[in-house]
């Protein structure tokens, strides 16, 4: 059977451990050397950021997030094990992991890592389609000839070069299309690398439980939980008519996926048509203090994202959702786009201060909508508040602070919450 060394990326046949270096970090399959679709997505990376940049913090349960009164962003493996999970509570998380050190976001290094790791995979492959700060897709199709090696070989390489240089680690998942390679790389986190090939696809999904499709939320998992799915073997019970009628145009995307199949390529020059960040909270909340927090560290997500890809928007959007499961989305359009946090958040919190009396909620999101370059971004003040271009400004200049000196040179009060 193929087999791969991820530590000295020998190549061999059939053996538990590698002949060279005697390394047990073997990924063996079948398919190994044939597929071609790929995920990377990094190990806990807000919180390994931390660590690579505070070595003190190595051995240590790390919460990245706010004060008592914030919420978890990410964990890193640690706490993890202690049952801490994105979006809990701070005060939770803390009575499940007491000794845990909380840290906060640092978006500056986050995204000159991301950068980093961008410039790494466009070396292998130019059809790289990012989800997000730390994880995206490759097509390494027709690359072997290029490379002079397969792409799981190029794959183990590029893993290797975000630990060596980069201090970073992240898990791979190689398959034949998206959907299975996403899937693949949650498999065996961290530092993992997982394979998913045409000939066993059926028979790994079936007993498979439906919640790994990218995308379904509790909303959808209760739909089909009241029509009696919850594996991928009871979807392939539904023809695609059934499917079709009960649940509208996601019955067609279930139909497909229930047999391993996605059509969908991976696109390197697809348009940003948005950027958003969004979470659906343990227990409804209408304490207007945590809300406005959460819209703070939305803000600034993305924010971080927009510099990352050098990326504006002309327009706020504010999403919720009900107690009772109904959506509110509301947007404003500015008179320049943007990428600042401190405008995103203001617009957002404007917007959710016209809602705030349907709470409580259980979900909140914020993005940027209509996107476009930087060549007009943040270019004039608002009329309406002279402050705001001084706002920016200070906002730019704490950036490049935090840049030399950490994120903790500068911190502003409503991230504690």
């Amino acid at each position: 059977m193929p087999a791969l060394c991820r530590d000295c990326l020998t190549t061999f046949d059939s053996e538990t451990r590698c002949p060279q270096c005697r390394s047990p970090r073997v990924t063996r399959h079948p398919e190994l050397f044939d597929l071609g679709i790929a995920h990377m997505d990094c190990d806990a990376f807000y919180a390994s950021v931390a660590k690579r940049d505070n070595p003190e913090l190595a051995d240590k349960p790390v919460i990245i997030g706010g004060g008592r009164r914030g919420v978890v962003s990410t964990a890193c493996y640690v706490a993890r094990i202690k049952g801490v999970k994105s979006a809990m509570p701070m005060f939770q998380a803390l009575k499940l992991c007491p000794e845990a050190v909380v840290v906060k976001p640092d978006f500056d290094a986050y995204v000159t890592a991301s950068k980093a790791i961008r410039a790494m995979m466009d070396e292998l492959t130019p059809v790289v389609e990012p989800l997000s700060l730390d994880e995206a897709f490759m097509d390494m199709r027709g690359t072997a000839r290029l490379h002079h090696a397969p792409p799981a070989v190029m794959l183990a390489r590029l893993v290797k070069r975000m630990k060596d240089e980069l201090g970073l680690t992240g898990s791979i998942g190689l398959s034949h299309n998206k959907f299975l390679a996403k899937v693949a790389s949650d498999l065996d986190k961290p530092r993992g690398f997982s394979v998913i090939g045409k000939e066993e696809t059926t028979a790994f999904l079936r007993p498979k439980p439906v919640r790994l499709i990218w995308g379904i939320g509790p909303a959808a998992q209760n739909s089909l939980n009241a029509a009696g799915i919850r594996t991928f073997d009871d979807l392939l019970r539904w023809d695609r008519r059934d499917l079709h009628e009960r649940f509208g145009g996601m019955g067609e995307r279930l139909y497909s996926l229930a047999r391993g199949e996605d059509g969908r390529r991976i696109s390197a020059h697809s348009p940003v048509k948005t950027l958003s960040n969004e979470t659906t909270f343990n227990e409804d909340t209408a304490d207007v203090d945590i809300l406005d927090g959460h819209i703070w560290r939305m803000a600034e997500k993305v924010s971080a994202r927009a510099k990352a890809k050098d990326k504006a928007g002309r327009v706020v959007m504010l999403k919720l959702k009900t107690s009772d499961f109904k959506t509110i989305s509301k947007r404003q359009s500015l008179r320049h786009p943007t990428q600042i946090a401190d405008t995103i958040y203001r617009t957002a919190k404007g917007l959710f201060d016209q809602a705030a009396s349907r709470g409580p909620f259980r979900l909140l999101g914020v993005g940027l909508s209509e996107i476009t370059g930087t060549e007009d971004a943040d270019r004039e003040g608002d009329l309406l508040d002279p402050d705001a271009a001084k706002r920016a400004a200070a906002e730019k200049a704490a950036d490049k602070i935090r840049e030399r000196f950490g994120s903790d040179a500068i911190i502003k009060g409503r991230a504690l919450r």
